[in-house]
């Protein structure tokens, strides 16, 4: 077994993704949760297509890739938080202009300048097997970046997500607390770009976080769980890639969807397994309103 899981790290190129996965893994994991909780999955797809359109643009000025997609990932916050808070238009409503609008500069560019076109597929569908040094480094900072930052601002955070009225009795400036957070959103997007591609961010983000939020209802506990499944779901997918000879950016969001189906059908049947007990008699139990429906329809009524 021991001898199975050394082989591949023989190869410069696997341990280079290993660790790039591992990293990018676990800090999408650990920002995804804060995504899912604050109703932001909206936000983290459409800044992944601006970020592109950055790199793109950076491109045609001999910019460095990851200069020209924070660039425009940053710009992006900035005119979405700008014209949300004019109160013309909604969250929603924003992201889809601004995000989409510099996604679709990017594909202009690159259909009248074909000579590139292919360099930028990486970018699309992630190029894992190419990981530098270099990239490593920059994953490896943007990853430390945003657990000291998740660390300090643990509190603001907390509060902030959950009830933003409170937070501001309690002297939290939640506007500095939102855009602090989408700032490291696109900074995680910008480093995940080169693992799984543009196309896949968006599921490295939410499903280690969705199955996180299966397994319990408390937020320390969450932002844990999310973190282990996100760097376990990348090491796995790493691993089946080697092995199957499949694309590892997909290898590695099929493994997390299946891990995020198995706990749904394991927390499916652990209540199924309550509620029936209950009906039997043989324990007691709080009725939620949910269960409550589910008895009456068992009942007929």
């Amino acid at each position: 077994m021991i001898e199975f899981l050394l082989e591949p790290l023989e190869y410069e190129f696997f341990w280079h993704g290993l660790l790039a996965t591992l990293m990018v893994g676990a800090s999408c994991g650990l920002i995804g949760a804060l995504v899912i909780l604050r109703g932001m999955s909206y936000v983290g797809h459409g800044l992944s297509h601006a970020a592109f359109g950055g790199a793109v643009v950076g491109f045609i000025l001999n910019l460095n890739f990851y200069a020209g997609a924070g660039a425009m990932g940053l710009l992006a916050v900035l005119l979405i938080n700008r014209i949300t808070r004019s109160g013309t238009i909604k969250l929603d409503a924003a992201i889809g202009i601004v995000t989409n609008a510099m996604f679709a500069l990017g594909v202009a560019i690159i259909s009248q300048v074909r000579a590139f076109s292919q360099s930028f597929e990486a970018a699309l569908f992630g190029n894992i097997l190419g990981i530098t040094e270099g990239d490593l480094l920059l994953i490896g900072f943007v990853s430390l970046s945003t657990l000291t930052t998740m660390f300090l601002m643990y509190r603001p955070l907390l509060f902030s997500t959950f009830d933003q009225e409170a937070a501001r009795v309690f002297g939290i400036r939640t506007a500095s607390v939102q855009l602090i957070f989408s700032l490291l959103l696109t900074l995680i997007i910008i480093a995940s770009m080169n693992v799984v591609g543009v196309t896949m961010i968006a599921a490295t983000l939410i499903t280690p976080a969705a199955t996180a939020r299966l397994m319990t209802d408390c937020f320390s506990r969450m932002l844990i769980y999310a973190l282990i499944i996100g760097g376990t779901t990348g090491v796995a997918g790493m691993y089946l890639s080697y092995i199957f000879n499949t694309a590892s950016g997909a290898t590695i969001v099929l493994f997390g969807a299946s891990l995020y189906c198995l706990s749904w059908l394991i927390n499916f049947l652990h209540d199924r397994y309550i509620l029936q007990n209950h009906l039997d008699g043989k324990s007691d139990f709080v009725q939620t309103p949910q269960h409550q429906s589910v008895e009456r329809n068992e009942g007929g009524l």
